[in-house]
């Protein structure tokens, strides 16, 4: 059974033919009303959302299916009644796909020890794939391509946005530029490091982690940030994490050591004043809701090919 779990484990072709059906699905909605008739999806959430719920329940009923909405703070399986092998084992019988948006990525691989349906990651504490292929689709409506651009994030890069941009864009050709702080706290996880390395090394492109905010955003094509204030993070610690962050912070004069035509990313939600300016994310470079609306186009993408690689639909 083919999952998405972490982009680490798609190939190239298979990023490529996620964004492709994605931008095809964007322009012909109609042609993909019923394509998903009468299947359905459970969606897991441990974890809060907006976009992750309206896109993925929006996008099964564009397509002609259902979304449960599962809540685990009211399930026995929150409770700690019921194991996630007996929970997935059970769902699976009832649904074609589940999505799960978790703390924890080790309770996402259990899950799919045990399920026989697609599992799609709509977000753990170390992985986040269903954003950055949406993130990947929307660069490469705005650039044309993704191959031999650069992407500059700054911020905090100890997170599961840092980890699938890794991941991906030096698999696909993309140059890539961390600017964060020096520290285990802030910086990527070995893992994702050593992949982004030896993927850069394979197809020729640069990776680098610096902790100079000028330096990593020079010559961007596409500059992203992300909250650093994220779900696990206490509201408490918002003053001193400010202070560890403040020179990453995108403001409208870091964007202009950038690309003339850069484009601007945030996968929300985003607080103007810290990670980013509002003239910066408010202003014509910003390209945040077009990113936002993208995650529905790339989860019906994610669901279409899984569903039809696991022979639940045809076509």
């Amino acid at each position: 059974m083919r999952h998405l779990l972490t982009l680490e484990d798609w190939s190239p072709d298979q990023i490529a033919e996620a964004i492709a059906t994605a931008r095809t699905i964007k322009a012909n909605p109609a042609k993909y009303a019923d394509t998903l008739r009468r299947k359905t999806l459970c969606m897991i959430f441990e974890k809060p959302s907006l976009r992750t719920r309206l896109s993925f329940e929006a996008g099964m009923n564009q397509m002609g299916g259902h979304a449960i909405y599962y809540d685990t703070s009211t399930s026995p399986f929150g409770a700690g009644k019921e194991s996630i092998a007996d929970t997935v084992r059970t769902m699976c019988r009832y649904v074609d796909i589940i999505m799960a948006r978790l703390f924890k990525h080790e309770d996402l691989l259990e899950m799919a020890r045990y399920s026989t349906v697609p599992l799609i990651n709509a977000l753990t504490n170390f992985s986040h794939p269903g954003q950055i292929l949406a993130d990947l689709q929307t660069i490469e409506e705005h650039k044309g391509r993704l191959k031999g651009l650069k992407l500059a994030y700054l911020g905090d890069s100890f997170n599961n946005v840092t980890h699938s941009l890794l991941f991906a864009c030096p698999k696909m050709g993309m140059h890539l530029s961390i600017g964060c702080p020096e520290g285990k706290d802030y910086e990527p996880a070995a893992s994702a490091f050593a992949a982004a390395r030896a993927d850069a090394a394979r197809n020729g492109v640069e990776f680098e982690v610096s902790h100079d905010a000028a330096a990593a955003i020079r010559g961007a094509d596409v500059v992203y940030t992300d909250s650093w204030m994220s779900y696990h993070i206490p509201k408490d610690k918002a003053g001193a994490r400010m202070k560890i962050f403040g020179p990453y912070q995108v403001t409208g004069e870091l964007m202009k050591k950038a690309r003339p035509d850069a484009i601007f990313l945030n996968c929300l939600p985003a607080m103007r004043g810290m990670e980013q300016t509002a003239e910066v994310i408010d202003g014509p470079q910003s390209v945040v809701f077009d990113e936002a609306e993208n995650r529905m186009h790339m989860h019906k993408a994610l669901m279409l090919i899984l569903l039809r690689q696991a022979g639940t639909i045809q076509g």
